[in-house]
């Protein structure tokens, strides 16, 4: 790789980390969450949010008291209000204020999740130490489909919860040698992959409990690239309000990837 070349792959890497940084700390971004509130048949409050939030067989419910109102979809609501059943990993938002209320299913349980944006971590919040971009850490490797999805249990960062995925294939790469292979997830995007794993740098310079890779869609043959310079955290790795899934078996990788994003600093 020319020195032309390197320069464009680093600029490249520091404007998708700067982009990365940017979301999470939108005014309503993962950072600005103040809470993670579960939610049963018995309405509860919570300071964080209006209204007495349950659900049920219906789907999630919030009861409004007077002076209190939410805008959902634009439109402001008050009294009693219904959600309707939320898919799982699915979710809305309602506002109040500068504010919003997140209203999620995750592992099959509904919750909501209140985001401030004077949320104090979100406030002191400078940004993701990384390593620094190197190519030699974007692997050529092959991506392998499954037959069909397989039926994929994860674990979550929240005890007792499970997450289950449609795992589709396996990416198969070398490392210093020797092969392995990391199994995949789809992408948010069209046609990409999604990798959840964990490596010898986890709990040491990077954050212990798992890191995200986006993969490009494959290529004819499957060839395939593994960047591991966008290895990313997850936003469990900044806040205890998420529910972020673990890697699958086999996704801890035996040696040390250091590259992409270390463990956050919180106040």
């Amino acid at each position: 790789m020319t020195i032309q070349e390197t320069d464009a792959f680093t600029e490249e890497w520091q404007a998708w980390h700067r982009a990365k940084d940017e979301r999470l700390a939108s005014p309503h971004g993962f950072l600005a969450v103040t809470g993670l509130h579960w939610l049963t048949a018995q309405a509860q409050r919570w300071e964080d949010a209006p209204g007495a939030w349950s659900t049920g067989p219906e789907g999630v419910s919030v009861e409004l008291a007077d002076g209190e109102s939410l805008v959902v979809d634009g439109v402001p609501v008050t009294g009693r209000h219904a959600f309707g059943v939320i898919p799982e990993r699915g979710g809305v938002e309602a506002a109040f204020g500068d504010a919003v209320v997140e209203v999620a299913k995750r592992g099959g349980n509904d919750l909501i999740r209140p985001r401030h944006p004077d949320n104090p971590l979100r406030l002191s919040f400078a940004g993701t130490p990384a390593f620094a971009p190197s190519p030699q850490w974007a692997l050529a490797a092959r991506y392998v489909a499954f037959d069909e999805p397989v039926p994929t249990t994860v674990g979550s960062v929240v005890d007792g919860l499970e997450h289950v995925y449609g795992a589709v294939g396996r990416l198969e790469f070398e490392h210093a040698g020797e092969r392995h292979a990391l199994t995949a997830f789809p992408g948010f995007a069209p046609g990409t992959l999604t990798v959840l794993f964990s490596d010898a740098t986890a709990g040491i310079t990077t954050y212990g409990a798992v890191r995200s890779l986006t993969v490009d869609a494959p290529a004819t043959g499957g060839a395939v690239v593994i960047d591991f310079n966008r290895a990313t955290n997850l936003p469990c790795a900044y806040t205890p309000h998420a529910t972020c899934p673990l890697p699958p078996p086999g996704n801890r990788l035996p040696f040390p990837v250091e590259a992409g994003e270390q463990t956050p600093v919180t106040a």
